[in-house]
């Protein structure tokens, strides 16, 4: 039996569990699956590897996405230049279940580049963006955008180095920026009516708002954009597809 999971804490969601096992019954395969593996800490991770013998794919999702890196033998190179891994293969070699590789991949990256090609269709037209949130799912967004020329600003709750604060964030900022991405979990189920504290009023019907968020169907974040005539689009096809992609990684050998 070949079997699959996805890892973080907490694990509010079940949709790549959906995903895939609707997956395997539609290719026939029956020994195969996908199981929700929530652990409190990432330092479990090789007891976890140890508990399940036959896993052989993980999705990781918050808060692991950076934190898993030090525990991987490989790294691809778009994910090591990201910083940031949310797909992992496990080679077994040997049936001994302490013996095995770890390999990380970002599929963040082809899942939102290509799902922002169909949202906006001409990416070349998008020259500055504002991105919100600066976590593991935040960087690979930067990533693509970063490969396709965009000038970003990262917006957080507390300033750093590299983000501004949310107060900071002015008239001038959103009005000049094409696209605004939310990378926070604000606005997930089951907390819909938490909203980011930026100033909406300044979004227009010029402008594209994307929100990594996919349950509910229309986040806090893209409610409030559409008010202001803004286009919107949620995560659920970036997820099917970095899901595709896992799939394909899991498969190569």
């Amino acid at each position: 039996m070949d079997q699959f999971g996805l890892i973080g804490y907490p694990l509010k969601n079940n949709f790549s569990k959906d995903f895939f096992t609707k997956k395997f019954n539609e290719l026939g395969l029956l020994d195969y699956t996908y199981r929700n593996i929530p652990i409190p800490d990432i330092g479990l991770l090789k007891d976890m590897l140890v508990f399940y013998p036959t896993l052989i794919g993980l999705n990781v999702t918050i808060p692991y996405k950076q934190e898993i890196l030090r525990f991987l033998d490989e790294i691809d190179i778009s994910a090591l230049e990201v910083g940031a891994v949310n797909c992992v293969k496990v080679i077994r070699e040997s049936a001994n279940p302490d013996e095995y590789k770890l390999i990380g991949y970002n599929t963040d990256v082809y899942g939102f580049e290509l799902s922002l090609i169909n949202f906006v269709k001409d990416i070349s037209k998008i020259k500055k963006a504002i991105i919100l949130g600066n976590g593991g799912a935040a960087k690979a967004i930067k990533y693509v955008l970063q490969k396709h020329g965009v000038q970003m600003i990262s917006v957080t709750r507390q300033a750093t180095e590299d983000c501004i604060g949310y107060e900071e964030l002015s008239k001038e900022m959103i009005e000049s920026s094409q696209l605004l991405v939310n990378c926070t979990p604000v606005g997930m189920y089951p907390n819909e009516k938490d909203l980011l504290p930026i100033p909406f009023d300044y979004i227009n019907d010029a402008q594209y708002c994307y929100d990594l968020i996919y349950l509910p169907e229309e986040p806090s974040f893209l409610r409030e954009a559409k008010k202001q005539g803004a286009s919107i689009k949620n995560g659920l096809e970036m997820l099917h597809l970095q899901a595709e992609k896992s799939w394909e990684i899991w498969n190569n050998s």
